[in-house]
């Protein structure tokens, strides 16, 4: 899926993720994160994200994630969202 337009989804509240998407123009996926759980599960974190853009076939993107502790079901459903708003 190609990126089109700025989007967003989630909130800042507890266990959700705050997820703004935007066009790559260099190209790639671009993942910035800021979790409260950096530490003990930013490799989760990312890994649920970049999987999740593999599956909905999102080749350029770049992706600002702020965390505040949501599972990877929550993070999945904010990708999905967002993606489906900038298409």
């Amino acid at each position: 899926m190609e990126i089109k337009v700025p989007a967003k989804a989630g909130t800042m509240e507890s266990n959700d993720i705050y997820i703004m998407i935007q066009p790559n123009d260099e190209g790639g996926i671009q993942l910035d994160l800021e979790s409260i759980v950096m530490a003990q599960f930013g490799k989760q974190i990312k890994e649920t994200i970049l999987a999740t853009l593999e599956e909905l076939d999102v080749k350029d993107a770049h992706i600002i994630a702020k965390d505040r502790g949501a599972l990877d079901y929550t993070i999945r459903a904010r990708i999905e969202t967002a993606v489906k708003r900038a298409i």
